[in-house]
Parts: C-alpha cells; sequence; structure tokens
C-alpha cells in the first residue's frame, strides 16, 4: 500500500494507475476508521479495480474549532486497517496542502439551497466546506467511482448535485448505513459517548423505526413527527430535527411522497448523533389523510 501526502506524488500515482488502464475506485474519509468505512472500501473493490482512500479532517466543514480540535485522530490504526483490507494507496495530506492558501481566502464551492437546510442550517457552511473538498479531491484523484454512505443521507444528496451541476464524469456508489447490533448507527463519534449515554443512543435508531410504522399505520406526518420528538425528548435528546423529506431536495414534506426519507438530529450531552430511514409512498396522493 502506497502513502501519498503531498499532491505531486498523488498524480504520478494517478498516472501510473491510467497508464495500466485500471479503474479507480474512491473512498473519502476524515480517518478515525470503523466497520462502516470498511465497508465502503469492499464496495469500492467490488467495482474498481484499485481502491485509493484519502485521510483529511477537513477544517472548511466544521463551524466550531473545538469539535474540529476533538475529532478523533488515529493514523497509525487507520494505516493498519487500510493495509489489512488490500487498498492499493491512502492519500493524507496535510492543511497547508490542501489548502495552499489558507482558508480565509480560498475559492470555495457553493452548495446551493440544498446545504443550507435541515443540517446546513444546523451547521452553517458545512456542506459548503463539503463540496469544496470533494470538488478538490475528485480534481486530483480522478476516480471512476466514489462511494459514499447513506448515513450522510443529504451529504450524498449535495455531492450529487455536485456532480451533476458541475458536470463531474465521477459515478456515485452508496452504501448502506452500517449499524451495532443494537441499531446504533456507526460513526466515530459514538467514541465519545460515555457507557450511559451509549445504552440511550440506540433510542435515535428506534425513533425513526416507530414513525415509520407509524405512518405506514395512516397517522399523518406531523403527528408521528411530534410524537417522535417527544419520545426521544423523554428519553434525555435535545432533539435539532426530526422531519419528514423528499429524497432529492430535502424540503420537509407534510405528507408521503414517492421518494421520502425521514432524519434526525439529535444530542445527548456534548455528542450529537444523526440518522435517518427511507420511509417511500407507492401512492402519494392517497396518503397522509388524519386519524
Amino acid at each position: 500500500m502506497e502513502v501519498i501526502r503531498d499532491i505531486p506524488e498523488l498524480r504520478d500515482w494517478r498516472e501510473s494507475v491510467e497508464f495500466d488502464a485500471r479503474r479507480v475506485g474512491f473512498v473519502p474519509t476524515m480517518g478515525n476508521l470503523h466497520a462502516g468505512h470498511l465497508a465502503l472500501i469492499d464496495h469500492a473493490k467490488r467495482r474498481a479495480d484499485t481502491v485509493i482512500v484519502s485521510i483529511f479532517v477537513n477544517p472548511l466543514q466544521f463551524e466550531d474549532p473545538d469539535d474540529l480540535a476533538r475529532y478523533p485522530r488515529t493514523e497509525e490504526r487507520d494505516l493498519e486497517l487500510l493495509e489489512r483490507a488490500g487498498v492499493a494507496a491512502v492519500f493524507l495530506p496535510t492543511e497547508p496542502e490542501l489548502y495552499p492558501h489558507g482558508q480565509k481566502d480560498i475559492v470555495r464551492v457553493d452548495a446551493g439551497p440544498l446545504g443550507d437546510r435541515l443540517e446546513g442550517a444546523a451547521r452553517p457552511g458545512h456542506f459548503t466546506g463539503v463540496a469544496t473538498v470533494v470538488t478538490k479531491l475528485f480534481n486530483l484523484v480522478r476516480p471512476d467511482v466514489a462511494v459514499f454512505g447513506e448515513k450522510d443521507a443529504q451529504q450524498v444528496a449535495v455531492i450529487r448535485r455536485l456532480v451533476a451541476d458541475l458536470d463531474m464524469t465521477v459515478e456515485l456508489a452508496i452504501e448502506p448505513t452500517h449499524r451495532e447490533p443494537d441499531g446504533l448507527a456507526i460513526s466515530s463519534r459514538n467514541r465519545f459517548l460515555d457507557a450511559e449515554q451509549r445504552r440511550q443512543a440506540p433510542a435515535v435508531h428506534r425513533a425513526l423505526k416507530r414513525a415509520a410504522e407509524s405512518l405506514a399505520g395512516g397517522h399523518t406526518v406531523a403527528a408521528t413527527l411530534a410524537g417522535a420528538r417527544h419520545w426521544l425528548t423523554q428519553q434525555g435528546f435535545v432533539v435539532d430535527y426530526l422531519v419528514y423529506c423528499d429524497d432529492e431536495r430535502f424540503e420537509e414534506q407534510t405528507r408521503l411522497v414517492a421518494h421520502g426519507r425521514l432524519l434526525v438530529a439529535a444530542r445527548l450531552g456534548r455528542v450529537r448523533l444523526i440518522d435517518n430511514l427511507p420511509v417511500h409512498s407507492p401512492h402519494p396522493a392517497s396518503v397522509g389523510s388524519d386519524r
């Protein structure tokens, strides 16, 4: 496995792969790798001849400097995991390498109105930071296919629009959310949960499942969401949002739609958990009567 730390070396690697006419799979990460990341890598290996992973904690997508400083960095362990996973190369740039002119004056990629909703409203500038770094990484790696996880559903939607609107040729592949046996979505931030919070945390996914069952049973979106928010609050969470939206623009919906999704962001102490669950209606016009 090649460990690449600067852009000229990355370009040399990419040219050698292109010379061999190999299809390149790419998995961008912020490190602190877990089973979910390894599933993305396995997916990429099925779709490509060679796989490269990037590890970069992108400061542009953190609005809170303390959150950025606290984000776990486990480079040695990550490299061991990637080598065992059969990755061909890993790109490990520093901040000056990727942003040589600093953050203040950098040209940024605006994520548009989609990036201002829900997670974007809760974390101003977050999706502009995501869109900027993903654009840079796509330009540098030039992957044939890039793999992302469905847990960050709105991020996936932003990247889909980025690729479509900027006429990028990369193919996107989406891996389902990977979960612990009790349903908690696997995340690097789970390590910050204390024992009691870890016991409480699966309630986030249970709230979504119960809401999906309520909607399937004919209850209104408004009543279902109000009940789910109240239940999560009773479990000790501070709910940032719990909504039902369409799966493309992520605009909140009051009735079931053909391609819809429940999304939640909730806090336990200083730990913020996000999750989502697709909830579709095959006949949206006929669903959502009061009950």
